[in-house]
């Protein structure tokens, strides 16, 4: 995708494992700093205008953006099927209108500074070393395309005595099928990958 594209943004819907959540692609970048950011109904967004507004939206209680996309987690209160085209008639109406997603200072923070005051702080890749630098780096190289295709994120917060912790974001935080997921697929990944230093994954939902 051409990040320098100056066409209309262009918006479809895409279902995710979450059933809660929707994902809503573009077809240009939204976010070409490489980071994620995501936002709840307690949390200050004030750094960025488009979840501001979407947060407002009576339904939404969660909104998650990366590179092209965000990702909205609704409440039990309404159907998806009622809602998906008002979100993203405002959505494509926002964008092409010149809407800011984040403010240019917010761009500027490092990475473990999380727009959100309580989202769970994950290490930079360079601060890694060892074991650590290496599952990393099987996370951002296999993983994290799958799960971003899902609405999702995923970083690598901590190994010790052979078990990992990762940050899940996005649709993937609270999924019902985050659990399989990590046992069936990243788990046993990681074990083939590194045999005989891994004996488990957790998740903590970001």
């Amino acid at each position: 995708m051409d990040k320098t594209a100056i066409a209309p943004h262009s918006i479809y819907a895409e279902s995710t494992p979450n059933p809660a959540t929707m994902k809503f692609v573009s077809n240009r970048y939204l976010i070409i700093d490489g980071q994620v950011y995501e936002y709840t109904l307690e949390d200050d967004a004030s750094n960025s205008p488009l979840a501001e507004k979407l947060l407002n939206f009576p339904f939404v209680e969660k909104v998650f953006m990366a590179s092209n996309f965000v990702a909205i987690t609704k409440t039990d209160i309404i159907e998806w099927q009622d809602v998906i085209h008002q979100i993203r008639d405002f959505l494509a109406e926002f964008l092409n209108n010149g809407g800011v997603v984040i403010k240019v200072s917010a761009l500027d923070q490092n990475a473990e500074e999380e727009n959100s005051s309580n989202s769970i702080q994950t290490p930079k890749r360079e601060s890694l070393e060892g074991i650590d630098a290496k599952i990393a780096d099987i996370l951002d190289e296999y993983i994290r395309p799958a799960v971003e295709s899902d609405g999702g994120a995923i970083h690598f917060h901590s190994f010790e005595e052979g078990k990992v912790s990762v940050v899940l974001k996005g649709a993937c935080s609270g999924c019902p099928s985050s659990t399989m997921t990590l046992k069936a697929g990243i788990e046993n990944m990681l074990k083939e990958m590194l045999p005989g230093q891994i004996k488990e994954v957790e998740a903590i939902n970001g």
